[in-house]
Formats: structure tokens, C-alpha cells, sequence
């Protein structure tokens, strides 16, 4: 093999073993994220809980039927998703997964006539569907690592001004829900209206507020409850797409590092064996030149060869520093 060639494979094994470094860091970093967002999903259930207990109280003693939120429409002619994504990529499959879900829905909603609008949260949903040519009825970005309930009751807002305004009949939420280090779900999920099953309302009749005394009337609660509830789920959902994405983002960048010591194995003994050819080719143009001269002293012949061995092996140790 040429020396140009030997230099040309030493430069790739040199960046990928640079790039080995970069993905085990981040490989490092993601999975201390990891610990993290769990945590914060677990820090926001108790308020979830709670509000969710209190709406199940009121909605089973039968206040608040009449609410927008709890109403389901006659006709559905327009669904608004929500995406959640990340706004960064080297995480695998996150993205393309939850955003290739929507589309799918999208276009199943088409084919029955309905139309679509779309409220994004993340730079890879808003770069994937505006590619596209979607319609994009708003967009957020930025918060995606590490997303706090005010981004989530600002997106909340949102979607609540379109399904309360009529522009929507059905809003659907799309995230990725984290279930273990190693196992995360696409979840679409109808986000308003708000199912009976999801806030308990099919409670048993007799309950009559199940041991709760509200004041003032449990409609006017219900009615301030509903939003509260809304931004409380939307958060879960931010906080547990974070978990996926850093999770998503650990394992692909161990698999990155993984390969990068594959390749810079299979590369090193590619360039070893090359150079061992290198050696032997040198050797028998060493003794072949010999012959031709005519060259009868065997002692002499034996140093030229030693020195030619002495010399190669210097050139292929240095390499393997370098390496």
C-alpha cells in the first residue's frame, strides 16, 4: 500500500477516535439528563393527582356537564394536533416516530374529509412539517431538555382559544411516553374534549362529591378546574417526552461509540496488515535486486535485509503510537 494511503487511513482513524470521545460525552451527559427529567415527572404527579382527584369529585355529583371542555361535538370537521418533539437531533428514532404518527393520522383524517391544524412544540416538528408544506397554526421551540409549566399553560392556551372559539372540534395530542431507560411508546391521545373515562366522571351516582364540600358552586370550580387540568396534562406530556428524548439521545449515542470502536478496530488492522504487505513487497525487491547485480555475498545481502526489517518495523510501531 502506498504511503499516501497509509497517511489517509491514519487521518480516519484519528477523527473517528475524536469523534468516539464527542459521542461517549454526550452519551454521559444524556444519561445524567435522564435521572433528571424522571425526576421532575415525578416531582409534577402529585399536583396532577390532586386536580384530577377534585375534577373526578365534581364531575360525578354532576357539575359542569354543559362545560366546553367536557362537551363532546356532534360533528368533528377539524382536528388540531399537538406535537411534541425535540429541538435537537442525534436521538435516534424520537423524532421521526411521533412526527411520522401525525402524519399518518393526519392523512387517515383526510380521507374521511375532516381538515387539520397544527400547535408544534419543538424545532424538528416545526422544520418537518413546514418542509412539507402543513399548515402550521403555531410553533414553540427551546424548551424542549428541560420544559416548565409555563410553556406548557402558554401551548394550553392555545389550543384551549381554538377548541373554544369552534376553529377546532378535536384536539389530539402526540408525544413520546416514557415507560423505562430502555423502552419509550408514541402516544396519540384525544386531548379536548376531555374523556368521561379520563377525569372519572362514570363514578357511581351515589358519590354525590365523594366526601368533598366545594365552595363556591362546584360548576363555577369545574369551570376554572378545566384549564388548570389541561395545562397539568399537557405538562406530564412535555415532561415525559424530555425523559424519552434523553433517553432516546443515551442510547443512540452509545451505539454511536460503539461503532466508532468497531470501525477504528477493523481500520487499524486494515492499515497493520497493509503495512506487513508493505514490509515483505520491500524485502523480496531488496533480494531481487541482489540477484541482479549479481551480488554473491550472502553476509552482505543478510544485512541490507535486516536493515530493511529494522527500519520497516521503527515505521510500523510509530504508526501504532500514533494510532
Amino acid at each position: 500500500m502506498a504511503g499516501g494511503q497509509e497517511r489517509i487511513l491514519r487521518r480516519r482513524i484519528s477523527s473517528i477516535d475524536a469523534t468516539k470521545k464527542i459521542t461517549r460525552a454526550m452519551e454521559l451527559i444524556a444519561a445524567s439528563r435522564i435521572v433528571k427529567a424522571q425526576g421532575r415527572v415525578q416531582a409534577a404527579k402529585p399536583y396532577s393527582e390532586k386536580v384530577t382527584d377534585v375534577i373526578t369529585n365534581l364531575a360525578g355529583g354532576g357539575a359542569g356537564v354543559d362545560h366546553p371542555l367536557l362537551t363532546a361535538p356532534e360533528e368533528v370537521s377539524r382536528v388540531a394536533y399537538v406535537v411534541i418533539a425535540a429541538d435537537r437531533g442525534l436521538c435516534g428514532g424520537y423524532n421521526n416516530n411521533v412526527l411520522r404518527a401525525v402524519e399518518r393520522a393526519i392523512a387517515a383524517d383526510k380521507s374521511q374529509g375532516r381538515d387539520y391544524s397544527l400547535v408544534l412544540s419543538g424545532k424538528k416538528a416545526a422544520g418537518y412539517f413546514s418542509f412539507r408544506g402543513y399548515e402550521v397554526h403555531a410553533a414553540y421551540e427551546g424548551f424542549s431538555d428541560q420544559p416548565n409549566y409555563s410553556d406548557a399553560k402558554t401551548m394550553a392556551e392555545t389550543v384551549a382559544e381554538l377548541f373554544e372559539n369552534g376553529e377546532v372540534q378535536q384536539v389530539q395530542l402526540a408525544y413520546t411516553r416514557f415507560l423505562s431507560m430502555g423502552s419509550q411508546e408514541v402516544a396519540v391521545e384525544q386531548f379536548m374534549p376531555l374523556e368521561p373515562t379520563e377525569i372519572g366522571a362514570d363514578v357511581a351516582e351515589d358519590t354525590d362529591g365523594g366526601g368533598y364540600e366545594f365552595e363556591p358552586e362546584p360548576a363555577e370550580i369545574l369551570g376554572r378546574l378545566l384549564p388548570r387540568y389541561a395545562e397539568a396534562r399537557l405538562y406530564a406530556a412535555l415532561l415525559e417526552s424530555s425523559a424519552s428524548e434523553h433517553a432516546a439521545r443515551q442510547r443512540a449515542m452509545k451505539a454511536a461509540t460503539d461503532n466508532a470502536e468497531d470501525l477504528k478496530i477493523n481500520l487499524t488492522r486494515i492499515m497493520n496488515r497493509a503495512r506487513q504487505d508493505s514490509i515483505t513487497t520491500e524485502i523480496m525487491e531488496i533480494v531481487s535486486g541482489a540477484e541482479a547485480m549479481g551480488q554473491d555475498d550472502d553476509d552482505g545481502l543478510e544485512d541490507l535485509i535486516t536493515q530493511s526489517l529494522e527500519g520497516s518495523f521503527a515505521a510500523l510501531a510509530s504508526d501504532r503510537n500514533d494510532a
